[in-house]
């Protein structure tokens, strides 16, 4: 049986990282005829990742999983309205899966289980749950603060319904009483924890830091051309505020050819001083296409002083010692 599971995992995993890669690779090197094609071409190759996992006999889930994975993290052409739509269909499957199991309570039957349940999630929330945060972040050594948000959050979502509906199917005496319950306390956690998670994290100085706001960049690319259009958005915080067309010192092969400025466009001089909220447009061919997105980032986070600041063109700032020999 151990074997039969590793042997299942592993051929899911080869499949799910195969397909994520070549449909990343493939999505890059393609150019669709409408950008509304793209997040289709996305889902389908999800599907062929749990479909191709499934007929060799592997796990379909890690397959779709680890292909999902890699296509999530890489660059793809109209990444925001790829991302826009897993978003959307994501919420519908949730909604959904909601009314499915909420088709599976009887509220007239839950009178008796309520002040159990909430008896059961006062001893979760303030005894079983902190222990269990400490004991299993000892050995990380985790700042408390964030040990102390961990214990606050519950079970929220469909996921432990979803575990209750098992001891049903199985026949497990008392099971109906046990998914009450549990059904009980997602909707209690939900209700109390959920809104108070944000301003926990703000008392416990867990938020995002000030720092300068990462640039939003789609690609298009052009193939019949072997280029790409880059359209940049420059977002509140980003210091790329101030800064002059020709100081972004763009490699050979890209060039700003357009800005959008409070929905008025116009053709940019190497003078022009770019503003928080522009939106520009880069055309740049294929071989300096990623060199390209890597200098807006450096720019965006380091400004005029990206190179100065040792900003490179990952986006990762570094310390260096720059020597002038006094």
């Amino acid at each position: 049986l151990l074997g039969e599971i590793a042997l299942e995992l592993s051929i899911g995993a080869a499949i799910g990282v195969a397909v994520g890669w070549l449909g990343a690779y493939g999505l890059r090197h393609v150019a669709l005829p409408a950008s509304g094609l793209y997040p289709i071409a996305v889902m389908a190759i999800a599907v062929a990742a749990y479909a191709a996992g499934a007929l060799a006999h592997g796990s379909g889930f890690l397959a779709v999983y680890l292909a999902s994975m890699l296509l999530g993290n890489a660059k793809l052409p109209h990444w925001p309205a790829t991302r826009g739509f897993a978003e959307g269909l994501g919420w519908i499957a949730q909604i959904g899966m909601f009314v499915l199991l909420g088709l599976l309570v009887t509220p007239h039957e839950m009178g008796d289980d309520i002040v159990p349940a909430l008896v059961i999630g006062l001893v979760l929330t303030m005894v079983a749950r902190p222990l269990s945060v400490v004991a299993g972040l000892l050995p990380f050594r985790i700042p408390w603060q964030e040990q102390v948000l961990l214990s606050w959050a519950g079970l929220r979502g469909a996921v432990p319904i979803i575990l209750a509906t098992i001891p049903m199917v199985s026949g497990v005496a008392e099971s109906k009483r046990i998914f009450n319950i549990v059904f009980v306390l997602v909707v209690v956690y939900t209700l109390v924890q959920g809104p108070t998670l944000p301003w926990l994290a703000r008392k416990l100085r867990l938020g995002a830091s000030s720092g300068a706001s990462d640039l939003g960049i789609e690609s298009a690319p052009l193939e019949r051309l072997r280029g790409h259009l880059l359209s940049v958005a420059i977002p509140e915080g980003s210091r790329m505020h101030g800064v002059e067309v020709g100081e972004l010192r763009l490699p050979p092969g890209a060039a700003v050819t357009l800005v959008v400025r409070e929905s008025k466009s116009f053709v940019p001089m190497p003078t022009t001083v770019l503003r928080l909220g522009d939106e520009l447009l880069v055309v740049a061919t294929d071989p300096v296409r990623d060199a390209t997105e890597r200098r807006l980032r450096a720019v965006g986070q380091g400004g005029k002083l990206a190179d100065w600041l040792g900003v490179d063109d990952g986006g990762r700032e570094h310390r260096t010692q720059h020597r002038t020999g006094l």
